[in-house]
This record gives C-alpha cells, sequence and structure tokens, in this order.
C-alpha cells in the first residue's frame, strides 16, 4: 500500500530511537529498534531489557519518534 491508499504506517528501521508514553518500571521512557518482522523489537536504553510489540501497539504507545540519522 501506498501513502495515497489510506496507509499511515510509522516506518520503523532498525537503530531509531523511540520515546513511550509511559516510562518503563525502570524510569527509562526511551527505546530503540533493534528488530524489524512480524513484531518490531525494542530496547529499552536505561536498563535494556528487550521486548516484542505488534507495529499497532508500538505505534500506538509512541509518544515521539526520532529516526536514525545518517
Amino acid at each position: 500500500m501506498t501513502p495515497a491508499d489510506g496507509d499511515t504506517r510509522t516506518p520503523f528501521a532498525v537503530g531509531d530511537r523511540i520515546i513511550m508514553k509511559k516510562a518503563h518500571p525502570c524510569g527509562g521512557s526511551e527505546w530503540s529498534v533493534y528488530r524489524i518482522g512480524a513484531d518490531i523489537g525494542v530496547r529499552c536504553e536505561n536498563c535494556d531489557r528487550r521486548v516484542m510489540l505488534a507495529r499497532r501497539d508500538l505505534e500506538r504507545r509512541t509518544k515521539q519518534h526520532l529516526p536514525q540519522v545518517g
């Protein structure tokens, strides 16, 4: 699907930084994308905990998406 067809998915890429709406129990709210597939793997920048989320859930929980520079 192209954006003209009504596709509003956020283009995540490995290395992107994501700030979540709610903080992780460790206190960190910044995550980095480490895997793209059927689910998206993110890693907490504070405690290195790895979590797999469905794209829809990740888009809903994201406060700010900071694409990888370069």
